[in-house]
């Protein structure tokens, strides 16, 4: 590569970044949005979710995968945006796993490639800058070659799809989801693939998964992050290890005040989106030996930091339907609270 093809190609990646940054700021704070996961016990359509972010005074409506979209027709997904708009909403969207040697692959979506670039379809149709997207879960850190294997596939895939990314507009967001990537390794995934058509989705709640502190993992993704999908979580130790159960923002072990300041200083123009997963706690035994197989590359320090957050913690319930209840019901309406308590947190302390 030439000096001029260089500096050419380094000044279009830094307006990509800046483009999508822009198009999620209101000029003063973090736009807030909800990822529609949240309430999944509702199981609320696109239409539904729209309207349901709007009665919030929510700046976002972030349709984190395709089953709330009844169709992926151009039609359809140009009415979701003409009723987004009205709201004064912006939609942000994506889908689920882009790597077919994880276990969350689902094969009925076909050529990892072909799958992606329909993702970025869809997202250019409703006006999302971004295609949200993950790699898998913890399982994969089990499998034979580790993590780093669905990494480069990941990596492959990414790279396919860079020449449609460039002529939508539109940049994938990698999520680090459900314990399977650190943020170092995220951001390795990012860099490989190419960081100006390739972002971070943060998550948070799942870098507790990972055994990371919150706030590190914010100071190695933060300049990568073009979206998020964020909670709370509350930590404490246990005999075998420590216990971990998300939360409502504001309710749990994070200082989300230092935390969303930090945020607007790293990612400036990304949106804070809330999405809520309360309510069950799971357990992490890194004092027996067989735990540490999948986790042999996790940095010292990181660590300390996280069982550091586990000392300050202290248990808390899970959520449990009253006896005689509606399940659906009652599920649909503990999500409700958790998601609008940290809605309005953030619209309070921001």
């Amino acid at each position: 590569m030439n000096r001029r093809h260089f500096v050419a190609s380094a000044s279009a990646a830094a307006a990509a970044l800046s483009n999508t940054r822009l198009l999620a700021a209101d000029g003063k704070r973090p736009m807030i949005g909800l990822d529609h996961f949240a309430v999944r016990a509702a199981g609320m359509k696109a239409p539904a979710l729209i309207d349901y972010a709007a009665s919030l005074k929510l700046d976002i409506i972030f349709i984190s995968e395709l089953g709330p979209l009844e169709s992926k027709d151009e039609a359809y997904l140009k009415k979701l945006k003409a009723q987004a708009d009205a709201a004064g909403l912006k939609i942000y969207s994506g889908g689920m796993s882009i790597c077919k040697s994880s276990n969350t692959y689902k094969p009925e979506q076909g050529d990892p490639v072909a799958y992606t670039e329909d993702l970025i379809r869809i997202a250019k149709t409703l006006g999302s800058p971004v295609a949200r997207c993950v790699l898998g879960n913890a399982k994969d850190r089990t499998t034979d070659g580790g993590i780093q294997k669905h990494i480069e596939e990941c990596v492959r895939v990414l790279k396919a799809v860079k020449s449609r990314c460039e002529a939508e507009g539109v940049q994938i967001a990698i999520e680090n989801h459900a314990g399977d990537m650190q943020s170092y390794e995220l951001k390795a995934l990012i860099e490989a693939a190419g960081k100006d058509h390739v972002g971070a989705n943060i998550d948070p709640g799942n870098a507790v998964w990972s055994l990371e502190d919150p706030m590190v993992n914010l100071e190695v993704l933060g300049p990568y992050t073009i979206c998020s999908s964020i909670r709370d979580s509350m930590i404490w130790e246990t005999e075998e290890g420590a216990m971990v159960q998300w939360t409502a923002v504001g309710e749990g072990i994070v200082d989300f005040k230092a935390y969303t300041k930090r945020f607007a200083e790293l990612a400036p123009g990304a949106p804070l989106n809330v999405e809520t997963i309360s309510g069950f706690a799971k357990p992490f035994t890194y004092l027996k030996e067989e735990f540490w197989a999948p986790y042999s590359t996790v940095p010292a320090a990181g660590f300390a930091a996280w069982v550091a957050l586990s000392k300050r913690g202290k248990p808390i319930d899970s959520f449990k339907a009253p006896e005689g209840a509606d399940k659906k019901a009652a599920e649909t309406a503990y999500q409700k609270g958790e998601l609008e308590r940290s809605t309005k947190w953030l619209q309070a302390n921001l």
